[in-house]
């Protein structure tokens, strides 16, 4: 077996229209397909049918912690400028979302959460040292924006 792409994924949140207001309105995704059926939502970068999908488990449901199994982020290539990193920061901060920048080398990224706690990675491209080591992909340390 050969995998060929990472095809979507699909995250659980607790409620649809609050997730899509976020993954929508906030990060720009845009939305593909909805489906009351199934409770869920598709967004598309345009490359294929969907690259990202929420489905409502219900307001009851535990919040994810960075403490147990599971998925650990998504991370979602905003550019290749420090300028639309700040950008970005400026645009959470106004829609009162805190996060965390992290210079990782090869890329400088903003880390925050979902509604639900589920971690997301906003990032841009920053060196191609990784295609001589490998390693510099495992870098990670604070940075100021």
């Amino acid at each position: 077996m050969k995998i060929e792409n990472l095809g979507h994924i699909v995250l659980k949140v607790r409620n649809r229209a609050r997730s899509e207001a976020f993954y929508h309105g906030v990060l720009g995704l845009p939305v593909a397909a909805r489906s009351d059926k199934l409770n869920m939502t598709f967004f598309s970068l345009g490359a294929t049918h969907h690259d990202l999908a929420i489905a409502e488990v219900g307001d009851d449901a535990a919040l994810a912690t960075r403490h147990q199994t599971g998925l650990a982020h998504v991370a979602f290539k905003i550019g290749d400028t420090l300028e639309a990193l700040k950008r970005a920061r400026q645009e959470l901060e106004a829609a009162g979302i805190a996060s965390t920048a992290i210079d990782h080398i090869v890329s400088k990224s903003l880390y925050l959460a979902d509604p639900d706690g589920n971690r997301i990675e906003l990032y841009v491209d920053q060196s191609d040292v990784w295609k001589q080591d490998s390693q510099a992909v495992a870098s990670s340390a604070p940075m100021t924006l």
